[in-house]
């Protein structure tokens, strides 16, 4: 019997493929084709940040190029440049890597620990912000100039430097760090801390990894800032050459002197530099997350 049925079945055929249900057929949009709402705003924006970064830039680099890489042998050959450049690069580093520490900490502060005036210190990471750089240098002066009521008459020396650059950029670190943590899951902290790892392991393994983006986008922004800032020096530092004079009121200088070349030169020479630096965090904080 079991064998008729099973003669009767082949004799039959395959079943009829309209007794089935027609399967739903998914369209899906390739990765790479924009919609037209899609490509309307990438235009925008990229009319917008043409006209804002990419053309100056261009401006910026063609004028230097005029003179060929002579030009700007010629520029960092001159000793004044030199030691601005070095000045304003060594003291941008230093800012840098003590906003990455002191940053994360007040970061951590705001976002973990709750005490009184913890809104208005909140509020108070964002002046430098507000405060126009003139100002800012002002206030620095009447703390630190020759009357300082501190004490501490670092006005017209490197230290001015390091003091201005350490005020504009302090936000940077925090304002970055600070979202993340907030993101940042307590009860993975607990989890490992139940299965015995110690603090520093938890830092090292679990909080710093989640961390590293967050503080290399702030630190490149810090770094960028700190070699480009003019505003808060030109009271506070004194601007003597060889001593506590920048880029920036290098470059002015050239301009005013109607050597507009030299001055571009420099100008691409040092966003070289910040190039540089923002790929070298880029590539560290990628190597934290991955050891993570």
């Amino acid at each position: 019997m079991t064998s008729a049925l099973i003669g009767a079945s082949a004799a039959a055929g395959p079943a009829s493929p309209e007794g089935r249900r027609p399967r739903r057929v998914r369209r899906t949009t390739p990765h790479n084709t924009l919609t037209r709402g899609a490509g309307l705003g990438l235009g925008v924006a990229m009319i917008w940040f043409s006209l804002l970064v990419l053309i100056p830039l261009t401006a910026v680099i063609a004028a230097a190029g005029q003179g060929g890489w002579s030009g700007y042998f010629d520029v960092l050959r001159n000793d004044q440049t030199w030691a601005a450049v070095t000045l304003t690069v060594s003291q941008a580093l230093v800012v840098t890597l003590v906003n990455i520490v002191i940053g994360s900490i007040i970061a951590w502060v705001l976002v973990r620990d709750d005490f009184w005036g913890k809104r208005l210190l909140d509020v108070i990471i964002d002046v430098p912000f507000a405060l126009p750089t003139i100002v800012a240098g002002l206030v620095l002066l009447s703390l630190y100039g020759p009357n300082s009521p501190l004490g501490l008459h670092w006005a017209f020396t490197p230290n001015a430097v390091t003091l201005a650059l350490a005020f504009v950029t302090l936000p940077f670190i925090v304002r970055t760090v600070q979202p993340v943590l907030e993101e940042l899951e307590a009860d993975v902290e607990e989890a490992a801390a139940s299965l015995g790892a110690s603090r520093a392991t938890i830092v090292r393994r679990i909080i710093l990894p989640s961390l590293a983006p967050a503080i290399a986008a702030g630190a490149a922004l810090s770094f960028a800032r700190a070699i480009s800032e003019y505003g808060s020096l030109v009271l506070l530092s004194g601007n003597r050459p060889f001593q506590t004079e920048v880029v920036s009121v290098r470059v002015l200088t050239f301009i005013e002197n109607g050597n507009n070349q030299s001055a571009a030169a420099l100008a691409s020479i040092m966003l070289a530099v910040a190039l540089v630096v923002i790929v070298a965090l880029d590539v560290v904080q990628r190597r934290v997350a991955r050891r993570g």
